[in-house]
C-alpha cells in the first residue's frame, strides 16, 4: 500500500474511531486498536494514528513497523522526540510515557506480537530495520 493510502485510511479509520467511542475501528486483523497522539516533532502539533496493540498490566505495547518499509513512521520518530503522549482505548484517553523496548524486552515481546498478528514477522523480512516494539506506561487519569 502506498504512503498516501496509508494516510487516507489512517485518517478514516481515526475519525470512526473518535465519532463512535471505539466502536467502530477498536478491532482490525482479530486485535484491539488505540488511538495514539504524538507531538510533531516539527511542527509540535498533534499527531494521532490508529495502531494494534498489546497489554500488560498498565502497559499497552505498539509496534512501529510500517508495514516493513525501510524508514520508521513519523509517530514513532515524533515520541522517540517526545515520549509524553496520549492513549484513547475505546472512549478513555489517558496521558502514557512511551519508551523504545531494548533489546531483551524486545526478544520477549516478538514472539507475542508475530502470535498476535503474523503480518508482523512478514514486515521484519521487508527491511533491514529493527521494527521497534514501543511500550506506553499509563499514567493514571488527573484527579482534582
Amino acid at each position: 500500500m502506498r504512503d498516501a493510502q496509508v494516510r487516507r485510511m489512517s485518517r478514516l479509520h481515526r475519525r470512526l474511531y473518535r465519532l463512535t467511542g471505539g466502536l467502530v475501528g477498536r478491532r482490525l486483523a482479530n486485535n484491539d486498536m488505540l488511538l495514539l497522539t504524538t507531538t510533531g516533532r516539527r511542527t509540535g502539533r498533534a499527531h494521532t494514528v490508529p495502531l494494534l496493540y498489546l497489554r500488560e498490566g498498565d502497559a499497552l505495547v505498539v509496534i512501529a513497523s510500517y508495514g516493513g518499509r525501510d524508514h520508521h513512521p513519523a509517530w514513532y520518530l515524533n515520541l522517540v522526540a517526545t515520549p509524553e503522549v496520549e492513549v484513547q482505548v475505546r472512549k478513555g484517553r489517558l496521558k502514557a510515557l512511551a519508551r523504545i523496548a531494548d533489546s531483551e524486552e524486545r526478544a520477549s515481546w516478538w514472539p507475542r506480537v508475530v502470535d498476535a498478528y503474523g503480518d508482523y514477522a512478514v514486515y521484519q523480512t521487508r527491511t533491514h530495520r529493527v521494527i521497534p516494539v514501543v511500550l506506553l506506561e499509563l499514567h493514571p487519569p488527573d484527579t482534582p
